[in-house]
């Protein structure tokens, strides 16, 4: 067997163990020309974190997959801390189809980068400095909305964080379940969250809480950072999964790349 039959074996096995996932959240490129099958995120630009993250550690809170935890790595970051407590199903999913670590594992060994990126499972109110250090950088994409306590949350990342927080959320500005749908929300920079006791959003009774953009930049403001930025991922979202709002947010230390217009 000669090297490229041993390199076509090896892009065949990690086929072979993608194929085996069941459910795939993130859209994530292999060695080998293999890109896991899954959707999201649905447009990484749109998240606007820098291009250059080197020299910097990051917490990507809620990695599943670990799409970003992994593009940080590749974006230079020095060390990737991956959190995570599967406790989102997306209201369908069976057992067997959210898999713990099984997937970031994976492709955290077929992109060599395990001695960059640790992960554990952990609630996000645990997240603390004596426990797991300080960090530079906090993602914290499709999470907020499935949180009992979302300030709590975030009044926990903002104590870790020495210089940029980057949030994702659902929003409210074009749908919300109790106002009637799809282009029935609140569009018009109203200050607003709404409560979901069961499971009124997206048939998924770990969704909580969704706030409007604007609401969700000020909860992100009142955890202590100086300048706050945010838009919709997108202007006319057809559908509630594409309901989408992000908001980067940076205190006046941090460096040159987490400025607005650098």
């Amino acid at each position: 067997m000669g090297p490229q039959d041993s390199q076509d074996t090896g892009g065949a096995d990690l086929a072979a163990r993608v194929a085996a996932i069941s459910y795939w959240y993130h859209k994530i490129e292999l060695p080998g020309g293999i890109t896991t099958p899954g959707w999201a995120p649905i447009n990484p630009a749109a998240y606007r974190v820098p291009e250059d993250l080197s020299g910097l550690r990051v917490l990507d809170v809620g990695a599943w997959d670990g799409y970003w935890s992994f593009e940080a790595l590749k974006r230079g970051a020095r060390e990737v801390v991956a959190i995570d407590d599967f406790s989102d199903f997306l209201g369908s999913l069976e057992a067997d189809q959210r898999t713990g670590w099984d997937s970031f594992d994976l492709c955290r060994d077929a992109l060599g980068v395990a001695d960059r990126c640790a992960r554990e499972e952990m609630s996000v109110y645990d997240v603390t400095e004596d426990r797991m250090g300080r960090f530079d950088v906090v993602f914290c994409f499709g999470v907020l909305y499935h949180l009992r306590h979302p300030l709590l949350a975030l009044d926990r990342f903002a104590a870790v964080c020495d210089q940029a927080i980057f949030v994702e959320s659902a929003i409210l500005d074009d749908y919300s379940p109790y106002r009637g749908g799809i282009g029935q929300g609140y569009p018009d920079g109203q200050m607003v969250m709404e409560f979901y006791p069961d499971a009124q959003y997206g048939n998924n009774d770990t969704n909580y809480w969704v706030p409007t953009l604007q609401g969700l930049g000020h909860m992100v403001r009142s955890t202590g950072f100086d300048t706050v930025n945010g838009a919709k991922l997108m202007d006319k979202p057809e559908a509630p999964p594409y309901c989408r709002g992000f908001v980067y947010a940076s205190r006046d230390s941090a460096d040159s790349r987490f400025k607005e217009g650098s």
